[in-house]
């Protein structure tokens, strides 16, 4: 007698593992549902047109009528060209005023604001409008203040028996002016990002300093300083950056003049491409201040990493400035031993 044919079965731990996969396929085509959007956004407005920029830059194009393929002939000119040094000075010379200016000047603001005075929400508001301000509002109000036949400027110099200035229109004043402009602007950022690190200076290490005998600039040097040291190489990066890339101040007020004394690199990028229709050169002037920026991107996260590996366990701790009586020194209430 021939056995009967056994039942069929799945394996139960098989069938979980199918049904584990078929779940997780359907998360991930969910997922991609919801980031997709997003993903060709940042394909359509930001890697293809760096590809495509990349590209350009080893033509020479004018965008209307068919270009030609370069090579690096674009940036062999750029060496050359004495206008693009220009620009690369003028934007070297007015981030070298701009950034430590407004660091300095947000940091005095903000060691000035962090104390408890009357109306001190008031002061703080106060100098942070101007970072709210757009910069082409910006130069259209000192446009105004500053032109040299009807501006305010000239009007309250002739009454203090100054000869009236050229300001924007002068070529010896017109960078520094836009540095001033800037300034008074980019110092509400500084004062609002120092604001913030100073409450967290432990006030334990600021009180037992002060029973200790140290003066403020002795706290200020020896303890609120270095506390703030990784703000202070934040905000050096980021005005750096903020200075290489200024445009729009540049075009409401100067256009570039005169005679050539505010033209930024990327005021240059914009005239070559726009103005001079030489899209492949102002690429490639373009590519050039991607590198400045890299590199300036670069240090920052060199930084961050040295920081990173001085906090690892086993690290020996910094020293402090050395200490009064040969290093011994009277236990006191609240000092940090």
């Amino acid at each position: 007698m021939s056995p009967l044919p056994r039942a069929v079965t799945l394996d139960p731990r098989g069938a979980r593992q199918h049904s584990v996969r078929r779940r997780a396929r359907g998360e991930a085509a969910t997922a991609w549902a919801f980031i997709s959007p997003a993903v060709l956004i940042i394909l359509g407005l930001s890697i293809v047109p760096v590809v495509w920029s990349l590209l350009l830059s080893l033509r020479a194009d004018d965008l209307v009528t068919p270009g030609r393929w370069v090579g690096l002939d674009n940036y062999r000119a750029l060496v050359q060209d004495p206008n693009f040094h220009t620009a690369v000075r003028n934007t070297f010379l007015y981030a070298a005023l701009y950034v430590p200016l407004s660091l300095v000047g947000g940091l005095a603001l903000a060691l000035a604001l962090n104390r408890r005075i009357r109306l001190i929400g008031l002061y703080r508001t106060l100098i942070f409008i101007p970072f709210v301000v757009s910069a082409a509002a910006q130069g259209v109000l000192f446009s105004f203040i500053l032109d040299p036949e009807f501006g305010a400027a000239n009007s309250l110099l002739h009454k203090l028996g100054i000869s009236p200035q050229g300001f924007l229109s002068d070529p010896d004043q017109a960078l520094f002016l836009l540095v001033l402009i800037s300034l008074w602007s980019g110092l509400g950022f500084c004062v609002v990002v120092y604001l913030a690190a100073l409450q967290d200076v432990p006030p334990e290490l600021v009180e037992s300093a002060r029973l200790d005998g140290a003066g403020r600039v002795r706290v200020l040097r020896h303890i609120t300083l270095p506390a703030l040291t990784p703000v202070t190489v934040f905000l050096l990066l980021w005005q750096f950056i903020t200075a290489l890339q200024v445009f729009d101040l540049v075009y409401v007020t100067t256009k570039g003049g005169p005679l050539g004394s505010t033209t930024v690199v990327v005021y240059f990028v914009w005239e070559q491409a726009f103005k001079m229709f030489t899209a492949g050169y102002g690429a490639a002037a373009a590519y050039v201040l991607a590198v400045a920026l890299l590199l300036a991107g670069l240090a920052g996260h060199l930084y961050r990493r040295h920081q990173d590996r001085a906090k690892e366990p086993g690290t020996p701790a910094p020293t402090g400035p050395p200490e009064r009586d040969g290093g011994r020194r009277a236990a006191r209430p609240g000092a940090v031993r």
